[in-house]
């Protein structure tokens, strides 16, 4: 990651892509997020996994999809990371309309997940409508693949 980087991390566990983004901060600004209810197990994590020095540069902060939105500053991230948060179809709405609002033309998401029911295909269907999107790679041990989206252009959609 880039110096002054902003760096949003989503993940519904502990996930690998939360312990890259700490452990590669040098100078990235990130933010890692979960429902209020899971905030204290989050702090906890960030403190047992992470050597001392990197602590400070990591700020734990409430995201429920589509809920208070204005404690984000809009296209606030350069680079969003997201493990298993596709899976409740009634939330989709509200992970589009998150997504939006935290990404600026220039934002990269980088989505982690298995594909294991129909609904999945369906809210990547949706991601594509907003987002120009890529599988970028799949791991078939684990069956998971990685995409990446990013805002389409207003010239793209003319």
């Amino acid at each position: 990651m880039v110096s002054g980087q902003r760096v949003l991390v989503k993940s519904n566990s502990w996930s690998i892509f939360t312990s890259i983004a700490l452990r590669t901060v040098n100078g990235a600004h990130v933010t890692i997020t979960d429902r209020k209810v899971a905030l204290d197990f989050l702090k906890s994590n960030v403190q047992a996994n992470l050597p001392p020095h990197i602590q400070p540069k990591a700020v734990v902060k409430e995201l429920t999809w589509g809920q208070n939105l204005g404690s984000f500053s809009s296209g606030e991230f350069d680079l969003i990371l997201g493990a298993d948060i596709i899976y409740l179809e009634e939330t989709f709405t509200d992970l589009l309309q998150t997504l939006e609002h935290l990404c600026s033309n220039h934002s990269v998401i980088l989505l982690a997940c298995r594909i294991r029911y129909e609904r999945d295909s369906n809210f990547l269907a949706m991601l594509e409508r907003q987002f120009t999107v890529s599988k970028v790679h799949y791991d078939p041990e684990k069956d998971v693949y990685i995409y990446k989206a990013q805002k389409r252009s207003q010239r793209e959609d003319l």
